[in-house]
């Protein structure tokens, strides 16, 4: 078996006296796309953030292309990481947020080439031509000179989906990309998630409520309940033919709530 791009063992995080994660041990193969559902406050934002080093763990153990996360060695023991550490580790993922996170006050073109300059030392002719084809694969050639306030929902987010993919990550998260879109804006962002999952061998992990999407995204679904797995597999399985009560209810649930399965 080749060695997971990303593995979780035994992790804890909690929030002063609230434990939202314990316990919890999972793999991700090279190249895989996995699906994180679940109610609200199952932990699988959490994941996210503590992949991406945006929260730190209270115990267990991470190893993301077969180096330790949030340890390193020194002098013949492991350590905590220090910044050194952490900020490398940060270029085999990229984040994209629920609600883009965009600079207001930079344009388009630099939104896309601020980071690759900045942590990677690109040349900015470089970082420029990278973020011009990346604007063209999000269908958004024509706003390079753009501001984010002249942009909708849709097209912020296909930018932060395109700045993302500027450092050339290994490992892409996705939180809730569409939550924040109104309707009509959700499909065009899929789309452009339909198109990374076919076209390149990145590995992908989604946090979404858009059931039918991840249904077709997913090579597997992880269902969450209560920070820990409460059952995983193929997208049939888990939607189609589900073994838990719990997850029966919770789509049961969604779909009451007018969602696509």
């Amino acid at each position: 078996m080749a060695e997971p791009i990303i593995r979780i063992d035994n992790l804890r995080k909690s929030f002063g006296t609230l434990t939202v994660i314990d316990g919890l041990s999972f793999d991700v193969a090279r190249g895989e796309k996995l699906a994180l559902i679940g109610p609200s406050g199952s932990g699988k934002t959490t994941i996210l953030r503590i992949l991406m080093t945006l929260e730190t763990i209270s115990g267990g153990r991470i190893e993301v292309a077969g180096e330790p996360l949030f340890h390193m060695a020194k002098n013949g023991a492991e350590v905590p990481a220090d910044e050194a550490h952490l900020h490398r580790m940060r270029r085999h993922i990229g984040m994209v947020f629920q609600h883009f996170n965009l600079f207001p006050h930079k344009s388009v073109l630099d939104n896309i080439t601020l980071a690759p300059i900045l942590t990677k030392g690109e040349r900015r002719a470089d970082a420029a031509a990278r973020a011009r084809e990346l604007l063209e694969m999000v269908g958004l050639a024509d706003k390079e000179k753009a501001m984010p306030a002249q942009l909708s929902g849709g097209q912020k987010q296909r930018v932060a989906i395109a700045r993302a993919l500027a450092l050339q990550p290994d490992i892409m998260l996705f939180d809730e990309v569409t939550s924040a879109l109104d309707p009509e804006l959700v499909d065009e962002v899929l789309q452009v998630m339909r198109r990374l999952a076919s076209e390149t061998d990145m590995t992908m992990l989604l946090v979404t409520h858009e059931m039918g999407f991840a249904s077709e995204f997913a090579d597997r679904v992880l269902f969450f309940d209560k920070g820990r797995i409460c059952e995983q597999g193929p997208p049939d399985k888990i939607f189609r033919n589900p073994e838990e009560e719990r997850t029966r209810t919770f789509l049961r649930k969604i779909i009451a709530a007018g969602h696509r399965v």
